[in-house]
């Protein structure tokens, strides 16, 4: 949902419908005048803009930021988001491991996102052996998701054999025992290819206490993005959704498109980098993530990598984010 993708218009509307509606904090200051000659303080000034503004949407409804571990400057986000009143932080792409420092003694709750039952452990482990606290909610992200995934390239092929269900059932008795040890309760949030009242519910019934969803928000009114964006995800087919290499070192899923044809065969220089990713080495990286997502979010298609879910060619129409909502929780 990054970048641009989910902020303040798309954030504020979940919140007030009452739903968490979470900001992305990748390069959330790409549109800031300054942004190419001073991106940190670009993204820090419209991370501050962008809460401000999801809140009033909202009428002071919860609203929560996603911030990659392996962002660079990763410490600097989260103190801002928490200096700006946010309500939660979401951490994947990386082991987590100094948010609850971060955020001891303030009201900011924070959620890992975790793929598998070892990912949990290692993490809920971790939290408790240095710092006596634990997760206030977590994410489990299935292989179905959008975006960087927390599953590898062979395990991906053969899709239909990653267990989720079980693995997410494995995951619900991990909170539980870390809530029994700190006295509180521990959500657990689907997430990763949810597209119906009826995926929504099955869930539920396994335990969840909630979901996770993107894909579905980015063909609304309220999101953020360019129109042009939004029409790739209503227009793409079944088969132009398939697994692509990210320079974060992470398999992604996206939407084939002439920028996706075009790395496959060549590698693309990078003519400005936003020093944005730990992973990333601009003299190797075979693409600037930064800026093919930042053509994506401003409606240059033929230069953008398409992030997506893998039912995203299931959505034929532009929604407003009510009905997205009224519809997804039909039969509960």
């Amino acid at each position: 949902m990054g970048v641009g993708i989910s902020r303040s218009s798309l954030a504020g509307a979940v919140s007030k419908l009452g739903g968490i509606g979470v900001l992305s904090g990748v390069q959330i200051g790409y549109d800031e005048e300054d942004f190419e000659t001073n991106t940190i303080n670009a993204n820090l000034r419209a991370l501050k803009k962008h809460i401000n503004r999801a809140k009033e949407i909202s009428n002071n409804g919860i609203v929560g930021i996603n911030f990659m571990v392996a962002m660079k400057e990763y410490e600097t986000y989260v103190k801002e988001a928490i200096k700006s009143g946010i309500d939660l932080i979401i951490s994947g792409a990386g082991l987590p491991t100094k948010l609850p420092s971060l955020t001891k003694g303030t009201n900011t709750k924070i959620a890992p996102i975790v793929s598998s039952a070892k990912a949990a452990k290692v993490i809920l482990k971790m939290w408790d052996r240095k710092d006596q606290t634990t997760a206030d909610m977590l994410i489990v992200e299935g292989p179905n998701a959008g975006g960087h995934l927390g599953f590898n390239n062979k395990d991906l092929e053969d899709i239909k054999g990653i267990d989720y269900d079980n693995e997410f059932a494995e995951i619900l008795k991990i909170a539980k025992d870390y809530g029994e040890k700190f006295n509180k309760d521990i959500p657990v949030i689907a997430a990763g290819g949810i597209f119906s009242s009826d995926d929504v519910k099955k869930f539920i019934d396994l335990g969840a206490s909630g979901v996770q969803i993107g894909t579905r928000f980015i063909a609304t009114e309220e999101c953020d993005a360019d129109d042009n964006f939004k029409m790739a995800i209503v227009n793409a087919k079944k088969e132009d959704i398939q697994i692509v290499k990210s320079p974060v070192g992470l398999p992604g899923r996206a939407i084939r498109n002439k920028f996706i044809e075009t790395v496959e065969t060549s590698r693309q220089e990078v003519k400005r980098c936003y020093n944005c990713l730990i992973p990333c080495n601009p003299k190797e990286t075979p693409y600037c993530i930064s800026q093919a997502l930042i053509n994506g979010v401003k409606g240059d298609l033929d230069n953008a990598l398409i992030f997506s879910g893998s039912e995203a060619y299931k959505i034929d129409k532009i929604s407003t984010v009510e009905e997205v909502i009224s519809d997804l929780t039909s039969k509960l």
